[in-house]
């Protein structure tokens, strides 16, 4: 009789633990999430390359987060370029790519409206080789100034930034963005405006040109007036230059202080010097 009633409660158990794996079962069913196909990189793709349909495959992605852009059939991606590096796994997404007919290479990369502009840089210029692809550069000249150089004032030499904010898009010949060791090349690619490169253009044949590498989050450009050798040095020179038309002016000079018999006008440089005996 008692092993009757155990079997009994054993059998309530059972059913029970049956009843409650169906009851989980259907909940899980229901509760499956909608999705949708999406096509992902199935491997890394580098800034510029060409899709090729061996470089993607497809995922299930939720219905309520497939980002905007994203591609469903892989024959809208023949051909088409990245203008950005996708990683494996990173959705495909029409932002990220060039305009249909780009044929890959740095040119598919340029910003609309935009140049790219070489300049030769070496290991001080380039800042270390620092400056990466994807960071931004202020441009400095060192020249001689035409009119203090024609006059032959010793205040000829300006150093000036010339550019700011502007972007690396590749060093050498390299032009991916993955990298964050420094590289010393002897070139560096950036992209700047049609006006911008006619000044870039200009100052590499007035001057030396330096790179300044500046935190990839600020965007303030901040206009100066540049700085000359004296005012480095502290210097300040010698007297304003009188200009035309006016009239000289007379400077006193350290024996006039003394009380003198006779005084002298002597006019000298330019101005009316004054001296005492």
């Amino acid at each position: 009789m008692k092993n009757l009633k155990a079997f009994g409660l054993l059998f309530i158990a059972v059913l029970i633990g049956l009843t409650a794996a169906v009851y989980a079962a259907n909940m899980a069913t229901t509760q499956t999430v909608a999705s949708n196909k999406v096509i992902v990189a199935a491997v890394d793709i580098e800034l510029g390359g060409k899709i090729n349909p061996q470089m993607l495959t497809t995922v299930d992605w939720p219905i309520g987060s497939v980002p905007t852009g994203a591609f469903k059939d892989m024959k809208d991606l023949q051909d088409r370029v990245v203008k950005v590096g996708v990683m494996r796994g990173e959705a495909i997404l029409e932002r990220k790519l060039a305009p249909p007919g780009s044929l890959g290479g740095l040119s598919a990369v340029i910003s609309q409206g935009k140049r790219a502009m070489t300049v030769r840089v070496n290991d001080v210029v380039g800042v270390a080789g620092f400056a990466l692809p994807g960071n931004y550069v202020d441009v400095m000249v060192n020249a001689q100034q035409d009119k203090a150089k024609a006059k032959g004032e010793d205040n000829a030499q300006i150093s000036k930034t010339v550019l700011s904010h502007v972007l690396v898009l590749a060093v050498a010949q390299e032009a991916g963005r993955d990298d964050t060791k420094p590289r010393v090349v002897s070139a560096v690619t950036l992209e700047l405006s049609l006006e911008d490169s006619e000044k870039l253009d200009l100052a590499r044949s007035v001057g030396t040109l330096s790179l300044v590498l500046r935190n990839q989050v600020d965007q303030q450009n901040v206009v100066t007036q540049g700085i000359t050798k004296n005012q480095l040095l502290g210097d300040r020179g010698a007297l304003p230059t009188q200009s035309s038309g006016e009239k000289p002016r007379a400077l006193i000079t350290a024996s006039s202080a003394k009380k003198a018999l006779s005084c002298v006008e002597v006019f000298q440089n330019g101005f009316m010097v004054l001296n005492c005996f």
